[in-house]
């Protein structure tokens, strides 16, 4: 079966094609007049190493595949239980490699290569969804660490009590907007609270919103008289500087009522910039997607994100299950899921919008 699935994976790359196209992005980059525009170069050298990564990925799938072959016959000719456990963990890690070739296969969307901001907000229930909260923001933190992606927190507003009320991140990587977008939408959680002290069960929301980072050569136009833009004192992570100015900014954009905040900078200025790139980034998602849902034939995709639109939910107690509202995908293994094990659940997504 896993034979199949890999020779599969072979026909769905068309390998032939995909080395083709590797080598005529090296010759583009060994030309002398490259680096006359910047832009390019940059996007070629980003595109070529994409694609290399892409074909190193299934020829390690093929070499450890012919390994899990070899393994299998030792096993049962030795029936030796630490050969077993080898070939456990050898199919294990096979199998998890497929998975990420699996969804690579699926990014074709325009923003997908783009780097991305995951932007996280606890819903109504004080301390408990600020808790929420910053349990989601550990997920998506040790997802992207898992991925050896580049994280770095733009703004964060600590909780109450407890947890955060938000938190943005900004996320560099590879297909980091392609692989992180299923997760927009709003996040249930049912639990035990550990806050009450009669032991009640609870129920919380927060909102996940991820959006792409616009390259410079996507003009998205902004009209100053549009933005209202507050300074606040930040809160949270950003050391003792931020702490003791005003240095961090809102800015709220009036057509769209899109707000966007910055507080990782030393100054208001350095902010300013970071949170109109923020804006800028927000804006050009909403134009995608309004394209997107005159594409779509789903017409419970063409709802707003919003707090009405939940996506996911997260038992745990009286029993233990991670479940997609979308796509039904389910896991009884939520301690795995909320360490940052979310690859079935991004597959599942990408497989059923991508019918």
């Amino acid at each position: 079966m896993l034979s199949r699935k890999v020779k599969k994976l072979g026909g769905i790359f068309d390998l032939d094609n995909l080395v083709k196209k590797i080598n005529e992005l090296k010759s583009m980059s060994e030309e002398d007049s490259l680096w006359e525009d910047k832009e390019k170069a940059q996007s070629i050298f980003k595109e070529k190493g994409k694609l290399e990564n892409l074909l190193n990925n299934f020829n390690k799938l093929e070499a450890e595949y012919e390994d899990l072959v070899n393994f299998n016959e030792l096993f049962k000719s030795e029936n030796d239980d630490g050969l077993k456990q080898e070939l456990t963990d050898l199919l294990t890690n096979t199998v998890k490699l497929s998975t990420v070739l699996k969804i690579n296969t699926l990014l074709s969307g325009e923003a997908d290569g783009n780097d991305c901001y995951i932007e996280i907000n606890a819903g109504a229930g004080g301390t408990e969804s600020q808790d929420w909260a910053q349990m989601l923001s550990r997920m998506y933190t040790r997802w992207i660490d898992n991925k050896n992606l580049k994280k770095s927190i733009m703004a964060i507003n600590s909780g109450d009590e407890a947890g955060i009320k938000s938190i943005t991140i900004k996320v560099e990587g590879e297909n980091a907007f392609g692989l992180l977008k299923s997760e927009s939408g709003v996040h249930r959680l049912v639990r035990i609270s550990p806050f009450d002290a009669q032991k009640r069960r609870h129920t919380s929301f927060s909102s996940v919103w991820i959006y792409p980072i616009v390259s410079n050569d996507i003009e998205i136009e902004i009209d100053n008289k549009d933005l209202r833009i507050d300074t606040y004192r930040a809160s949270g992570a950003g050391g003792q500087h931020v702490n003791k100015t005003d240095s961090a900014i809102r800015i709220s954009h009036l057509p769209t009522g899109i707000v966007v905040q910055c507080q990782n900078q030393r100054s208001q200025h350095q902010n300013r910039a970071s949170a109109l790139k923020m804006l800028k980034s927000r804006l050009y998602e909403l134009a995608l997607r309004k394209i997107e849902e005159k594409r779509s034939k789903n017409t419970q995709e063409k709802k707003e994100i919003g707090w009405g639109h939940q996506i996911r939910s997260y038992v745990l107690q009286p029993y233990k299950l991670v479940k997609d509202l979308r796509t039904g995908k389910e896991s009884s293994d939520i301690d795995k899921v909320l360490d940052g094990d979310l690859d079935d659940f991004i597959f599942s997504y990408l497989s059923t919008n991508n019918k």
